[in-house]
């Protein structure tokens, strides 16, 4: 499967194909519990924000455009190519998802002064305002939920003996960010 995800600055690849035949020869039952645990936390995120969302009068993946398009990297245009990369969308999907949300006066298009073939999206006023409620009630929910997200994943790193290199990465990140 080809990795849908244009490689950025320092970022591996992600992992997209499974290997039946991996040096895995049984199933460890604690490891599966630990990678079981993370999914449920995930998931438990997930269904809030799915929630939250709906409760604004959105459709989840709208509520991710927003986002998208508003947390775009500086270096990458907010156009319907890239949404549809960082969604993980096909590029029909995404224009649907983009039509829809032009729509309902979430985001608007205009032209790229810089490259007149391109067209650029923005998030209106109303939806800056939804997106702006809901970024504050997500920042809440993960200061609530996130140690408990946070402790699956380490355990699942600090058992595969990783948790000491990603803690490396993700400061070094964080420093690269400030």
């Amino acid at each position: 499967m080809k990795n849908p995800l244009p490689l950025q600055r320092g970022k591996r690849p992600l992992h997209t194909h499974v290997d039946p035949d991996s040096r895995a020869s049984r199933l460890d039952v604690a490891h599966l519990r630990r990678l079981a645990e993370f999914r449920f936390r995930l998931r438990c995120f997930l269904h809030v924000s799915q929630t939250a969302a709906e409760e604004m009068g959105l459709h989840h993946q709208q509520y991710q455009l927003l986002q998208c398009v508003g947390g775009m990297p500086e270096e990458m245009a907010p156009t319907i190519v890239n949404v549809a990369a960082r969604m993980l969308l096909k590029h029909n999907s995404a224009v649907e998802l983009v039509n829809r949300s032009v729509e309902q006066g979430l985001l608007c298009r205009s032209g790229d002064e810089a490259d007149h073939r391109r067209i650029l999206l923005r998030i209106s006023a109303r939806g800056e305002r939804i997106l702006a409620s809901l970024s504050e009630f997500h920042t809440r929910e993960l200061e609530q939920s996130g140690p408990d997200l946070v402790r699956a994943l380490n355990g699942i790193l600090r058992a595969s003996g990783r948790v000491a290199i990603a803690s490396r990465r993700a400061a070094g990140e964080m420093a690269e960010a400030r």
